[in-house]
């Protein structure tokens, strides 16, 4: 049996989702052709390592997909080969953002307010908790912000 459908039997004995079937396929194919169509048989951690810093550097994938090519591959040598990966070693990691969130001061929300006009004046001075519900119906206390 070709290596892809012992990846994909394994899988599905394993009763993994569909998407993650194909997910993990993908990145195989990627991982053997990235090594010139070697056998993972052949290679090992450092081969893996070597992948996934070139998903970080060279790609510039998000930490997320780089983690999903490294589970897939972990996958493959422990489930389908029966082969223990052992250390990466330096493996060159994909950046995640710094997330900062978008929050105004007390001065720049009322600098804010003085700037709306109308419609938009009396919506903005209006208490959350005082709009009406989607369905028509006044919001209680209990629901308030």
């Amino acid at each position: 049996m070709k290596l892809l459908d012992q990846v994909r039997d394994v899988l599905r004995k394993r009763h993994y989702s569909i998407r993650t079937e194909h997910a993990y396929v993908d990145w195989i194919k990627r991982y053997i052709f990235f090594h010139d169509k070697r056998h993972p048989q052949e290679m090992g951690a450092p081969e893996i390592s070597r992948f996934l810093s070139y998903l970080a550097t060279e790609k510039h994938v998000a930490a997320s997909t780089q983690n999903q090519a490294l589970n897939a591959l972990v996958f493959l040598y422990k489930q389908v080969l029966q082969k223990e990966v052992g250390e990466l070693g330096p493996t060159e990691r994909a950046k995640k953002p710094e997330r900062l969130p978008t929050v105004m001061s007390r001065g720049e929300a009322g600098r804010l307010l003085a700037t709306l006009t109308g419609i938009h004046q009396l919506m903005g001075q209006t208490p959350l908790w005082m709009w009406p519900a989607s369905d028509g119906v006044r919001a209680t206390t209990d629901q308030r912000c």
